[in-house]
């Protein structure tokens, strides 16, 4: 039973991907009306009879949606049944299902109704909880076989400030992406680092903001996750998994910036783009492993005599 349930965690966890870098396609490709007003169905059928481009894609993307959410639904029993007992599986269960049931819910208010721009961008964020609690209750699962010692980690007071206050910045990182995404802001800038466009000057309207806005959150995490990763060198070469885990961190910020910076220049190549949103969503599942990490190690601090 424990290989199978490995099977299934992994499994999920990967078609949390694509239901990630689904969302992220119908938005680049402005496929979210692809159905039209109608949800679940297409146009009100079954079997849509005008296939386009757009459709395809709308459909494909709630197909996968809705099958993966089955697979969480049953990882989500399979381990509170299995590995229960251990003190995070309980409240990762029900985050992976009541965030990706609420994704669902957002899209299919969005397809009936409509949503701002502005509420749209939380979709992929919530999503990604999602994900993030898959990704920690696979992790979980391969603990118990104890493949790697991380309850013998040790986190001081500075790491862990680092890992809790960028672990929440990355996310105000996140949001400012999708927002980029749903104002259709993506190319209003046609350089960078600055918004030059045809003369040096300040953003002149709100999609220069926004795009600016996140140009910048981006260079900033991508300089402190630089940081914490000269930190982790230094100090936590005999931590491995703090050690391993930020350089990681920092290849992953990396390429996240550097696939920013080409979507510009390849004028929004949809490759890259998608390869953009799979970057931070990886990112984004490491540092929730050290915030994990960390919530224990305080545990343990508080279980200490003083």
């Amino acid at each position: 039973m424990r290989r199978s349930l490995k099977w299934l965690a992994v499994a999920t966890t990967i078609g949390m991907i694509f239901v990630l870098l689904g969302g992220a396609l119908v938005t680049k490709t402005g496929s979210g009306m692809g159905c039209g007003r109608s949800w679940p169905l297409c146009h009100g059928q079954f079997l849509p009879t005008h296939i386009t481009p757009q459709l395809v894609i709308e459909l494909a993307h709630r197909l996968v949606s809705g099958l993966v959410g089955v697979m969480v639904l049953v990882l989500s029993v399979w381990t509170w049944k299995v590995i229960g007992h251990i003190r995070e599986t309980k409240f990762l269960s029900f985050l992976s299902f009541f965030f990706l049931l609420l994704q669902g819910l957002i899209g299919a208010a969005a397809v009936k109704w409509g949503q701002s721009s502005f509420i749209l961008a939380l979709h992929f964020g919530i999503s990604l909880i999602s994900f993030a609690a898959v990704f920690l209750l696979t992790l979980l699962i391969f603990e118990v076989d104890k493949k790697f010692e991380a309850d013998k980690l040790v986190i001081d007071k500075r790491m862990g400030f680092h890992i809790v206050s960028v672990s929440i910045y990355s996310y105000i990182v996140i949001y400012t992406g999708a927002l980029v995404r749903h104002t259709k802001s993506s190319l209003v800038c046609r350089d960078w680092p600055l918004c030059i466009n045809d003369a040096p000057a300040l953003p002149s309207n709100m999609y220069e903001w926004v795009q600016m806005g996140h140009r910048t959150a981006a260079e900033l995490i991508f300089i402190w996750i630089g940081y914490i990763t000269f930190l982790a060198i230094k100090y936590y070469k005999n931590q491995k998994i703090l050690y391993w885990g930020w350089i990681i961190s920092f290849i992953l910020v990396s390429m996240q910036l550097l696939a920013g910076v080409l979507i510009i220049f390849s004028r929004l190549n949809l490759f890259i783009a998608l390869l953009h949103a799979f970057f931070i969503t990886c990112l984004f599942g490491v540092l929730s492993y050290f915030l994990l990490l960390y919530s224990r190690t305080r545990r343990k601090q508080k279980k200490l005599p003083s």
